[in-house]
C-alpha cells in the first residue's frame, strides 16, 4: 500500500528551526548578534512595563494594546511582567508592519498569550474558578525546611530561589515567585540561601528514603552558578540520593544563559561527578508552543548534554488558544524532540490558581488530546498528559476514578501517604488517606448550562 496516499489527522513535516529577525522591532533595529547571544544584554533589556514594551515596538502595536496591557497589570495579573528580548522576539514573527495587522497578529500569538496577558484576555464572568487558592498544590503545607516541600515518598522539590529570569502569566507558584502585583502580595523567603541550603541538605542527610531531588524556584537561572554548584556538589555527595532534576526555562526563555562558558564548564563539572556516582543528572524546562523553540534554544540543550547532562525535558502547561490542539502539541513535540534535542515529556493541566480560567482546559479535552497524540511520536517520546490534583500529586488524565462532567468534578485517589494526612485539623486521627477522593474542577464556563447555574448559586453569597 502506499502510505502517501493514506490521509492522516495529522501529517508530519520536518521543519527546521529559524531564530525570527529581531531586527524588525524598532527599539532593536540596531541590535547585533553579539549582543542578541550575550545573556548580560538579554537581562538588561527585559521588558518590565508597558513604557518598555513601546519603546520595543513603538507604533507597530496600537495605543488600545499598550492600556489593555496596563489594565491588566492593575486590576488582574498575578505575576508581574519580566520578559526577555529571546522570548519577546518569538511572538508574531511574521506579522505585517501595519499597525492594526501587527496588533491582531499579536493578540493572537500563543506566546503572547501566557507571557503577555492583557484584560480582555481574562474570563469576564469567571476569572477565577470558586475553589481556586493562591497555593494550589499545597506544596508550602509540606514544607519540611523553608522551600523543600516533602510530597512523595521518595522525591523532594526544592526551591533555591523565588525569581525567575521571565514570569508567564500561569505561574503556578504565583503565590511565591516573583514581586508583588497590585493583586497579590506574595509571600516570602526569609532565611538567607545559604542557611535555606543547609537546613535542605540536613534534612536530606536524615531521610535517606528519599532519592530523588527536583532543584527547582524560581528557576536556576537566577542563583548565582558558585552557590549553584556548591549545592549540587553537596547534593552528589548524599549517597541516598540518585535522581537530580535541574529546573529552568531559561532553557527556553533565555538559552542564552546556559550557553555561557563559565556555566557549560561548572555544568560538566557537576555532571563528571554524578557519572562517576551513577546518578541521573538531567534539566527539566518549559516551552508550551513550537514558535518558542528556536535555534538558540537547540544550542543550548546540546551544549548541556554535551556537558555531560543524561536529558534535558520539557514540561509544559496545557492552555487553552495556546496548545489545545493535536497539531499544536504534535509541531511542539517535533520540533523539540527532532530538531532540539528535548525529550517531550509531561503537560500539565493548568492548575487551579486565581485569574487562570481563560487558560485551563476541562479534563474530557485533555483526555481526548492524549488519545489524540499516541502514534505519531516513539513511545518513550510521548508526552503524558498529567493533572496535578491537590493532596494527590501528579496523575495521568485517564485515572480519575470518577467524573462528573456537568458540573466539572472529578475525583482521584492516591497510593501514599505525605506529612498533611498525619493530624485532622481537630486533632482526631484521619481517615485513611488511600482510601479517600479528591476532587479537582473544569473551568466552569466549559461547562454545560445547567453546570454553570449549578456554579453560580455556588458562589453566590448568602441571601443572593
Amino acid at each position: 500500500m502506499d502510505h502517501h496516499a493514506i490521509r492522516q489527522p495529522y501529517q508530519y513535516v520536518r521543519t527546521a528551526l529559524a531564530e525570527p529577525d529581531w531586527r524588525r522591532l524598532p527599539g532593536w533595529r540596531g541590535v547585533t548578534e553579539a549582543q542578541w547571544r550575550d545573556a548580560q544584554w538579554q537581562r538588561a533589556h527585559c521588558v518590565k512595563n508597558p513604557r518598555q514594551l513601546r519603546d520595543v515596538a513603538g507604533a507597530l502595536l496600537t495605543d488600545r494594546f499598550y492600556e489593555e496591557l496596563a489594565a491588566d497589570q492593575a486590576e488582574s495579573a498575578t505575576m508581574p511582567m519580566l520578559l526577555p528580548p529571546q522570548m519577546l522576539n518569538t511572538m508574531a514573527p511574521h506579522a505585517p508592519d501595519d499597525p492594526a495587522a501587527f496588533t491582531a497578529a499579536f493578540l493572537a500569538d500563543p506566546v503572547r498569550r501566557y507571557m503577555l496577558p492583557v484584560r480582555a484576555d481574562r474570563h469576564p464572568q469567571w476569572p477565577s474558578h470558586p475553589k481556586a487558592e493562591r497555593d494550589s498544590l499545597h506544596e508550602a503545607d509540606m514544607w519540611v525546611a523553608e522551600g523543600l516541600t516533602h510530597r512523595y515518598p521518595t522525591k523532594v522539590l526544592a526551591e533555591l530561589v523565588a525569581t525567575c529570569p521571565q514570569y508567564c502569566g500561569h505561574c503556578t507558584r504565583m503565590d511565591l515567585v516573583g514581586t508583588s502585583t497590585p493583586q497579590v502580595a506574595k509571600t516570602r523567603l526569609v532565611l538567607r540561601p545559604v542557611d535555606r541550603q543547609e537546613q535542605m541538605l540536613d534534612y536530606l542527610k536524615r531521610t535517606p528514603a528519599v532519592r530523588d531531588v527536583v532543584v527547582s524556584g524560581g528557576d536556576l537561572a537566577n542563583v548565582p552558578w558558585p552557590q549553584l554548584e556548591s549545592f549540587l556538589l553537596r547534593l552528589l555527595d548524599l549517597g541516598s540520593v540518585r535522581d537530580i532534576r535541574l529546573a529552568s526555562k531559561a532553557v527556553v526563555g533565555l538559552p542564552q544563559h546556559w550557553l555561557q562558558p563559565h556555566v557549560l564548564a561548572g555544568l560538566g563539572r557537576v555532571a563528571a561527578l554524578a557519572a562517576r556516582r551513577s546518578v541521573n543528572l538531567a534539566v527539566h524546562t518549559h516551552a508550551n508552543h513550537v514558535r518558542s523553540v528556536t535555534p538558540l534554544v537547540a544550542e543550548a540543550a546540546r551544549a548541556m548534554l554535551d556537558a555531560g547532562v543524561r536529558d534535558v525535558r520539557n514540561q509544559g502547561v496545557l492552555m487553552r488558544g495556546v496548545n489545545d490542539t493535536p497539531e499544536d502539541l504534535l509541531d511542539l513535540c517535533f520540533a523539540l524532540q527532532g530538531e532540539a534535542n528535548i525529550l517531550p515529556y509531561y503537560f500539565y493541566l493548568c492548575d487551579l490558581i486565581p485569574g487562570a480560567e481563560h487558560w485551563r482546559t476541562p479534563l474530557h479535552e485533555a483526555q481526548r488530546l492524549q488519545e489524540a497524540i499516541m502514534g505519531y511520536l516513539p513511545g518513550y517520546a510521548t508526552p503524558r498528559l498529567v493533572c496535578d490534583v491537590p493532596h494527590v500529586g501528579k496523575r495521568w488524565v485517564h485515572q480519575a476514578v470518577a467524573y462528573d462532567r456537568e458540573r466539572g468534578i472529578s475525583y482521584w485517589t492516591k497510593n501514599y501517604r505525605t506529612a498533611l494526612e498525619l493530624r485532622a485539623p481537630d486533632g482526631t486521627a484521619p481517615e485513611d488517606p488511600l482510601e479517600q477522593r479528591h476532587p479537582y474542577y473544569d473551568p466552569v464556563d466549559t461547562l454545560p448550562e445547567t453546570g454553570r447555574r449549578w456554579w453560580s448559586e455556588q458562589s453566590a453569597p448568602p441571601g443572593g
